[in-house]
């Protein structure tokens, strides 16, 4: 694996130019964990493409002055992914179509990201790669791992709210879509930012009762709320 620090700082400060270098220089370490890990009822070229997303996020972490190797700092997060992909994906039928778009939207996300320092919304993505949200929602969930009604949004395992209880009696294709976005978008959140939502508007406590359970005063709770739902709004979009 190359280690080039010029290049690599430009990276890591958002020069596309020189990612693209680096990723066509470094390519050759992502076909040698792909070898390492690949097993029956994966495509290659699928676990390459999974595989250069963990190198991209060793790019724009990368600190160079740490005195370590690229490629000490890049293994993990490459095989990372790529173990990831194939346990969340091992089980599920996936359309190649699906799979396709599915992955570039994973570049783009991340691409989008680190330009507008936030995390993208669904809407965002879908415009960025010239398709709509709900062909987009599709590939999503199909190529998402299986996901039961009782699975929590929240993270605490403490009063966790689950997928079902955001789901009314009746169920559109539209609604279907915007719960899938409301789901991604509060995930994005931070932990205290999710928790503060999940009290709010999931479990009806007030915005005193909110600022005694998170340790700080109303006027703050105020604030957090009022910017977590300007950030929402936004990535509903």
């Amino acid at each position: 694996m190359t280690d080039n620090t010029a290049l690599i700082k430009n990276a890591s400060e958002g020069d596309k130019t020189a990612e693209d270098i680096l990723v066509k220089q470094n390519i050759p370490l992502v076909h040698s964990c792909v070898k390492k890990l690949i097993r029956q009822g994966f495509e290659y070229d699928d676990l390459v493409q999974v595989g250069s997303i963990g190198l991209i996020k060793a790019l724009r972490k990368f600190d160079t002055s740490l005195g370590l190797k690229l490629s000490t700092y890049a293994v993990p997060l490459i095989m990372g992914e790529i173990k990831r992909y194939m346990r969340d994906y091992s089980a599920l039928k996936v359309s190649r179509s699906h799979k396709e778009l599915w992955l570039k939207a994973v570049r783009v996300r991340e691409i989008l990201t680190k330009r507008l320092s936030r995390e993208a919304g669904i809407n965002e993505i879908a415009k960025e790669m010239g398709v709509s949200t709900e062909k987009l929602v599709m590939a999503m969930e199909a190529c998402r791992p299986c996901e039961s009604l009782q699975s929590p949004i929240g993270n605490d395992g403490k009063n966790d709210i689950f997928l079902a209880d955001t789901v009314g009696d009746s169920s559109t294709p539209e609604k279907d879509t915007e719960i899938i976005a409301l789901k991604s978008a509060i995930n994005s959140l931070n932990e205290r930012e999710r928790k503060i939502i999940i009290l709010r508007y999931f479990m009806g406590k007030t915005q005193c009762e909110v600022s005694e359970i998170i340790g700080v005063s109303q006027v703050q709770i105020s604030r957090i709320e009022k910017k977590i739902l300007s950030g929402l709004r936004h990535m509903m979009e």
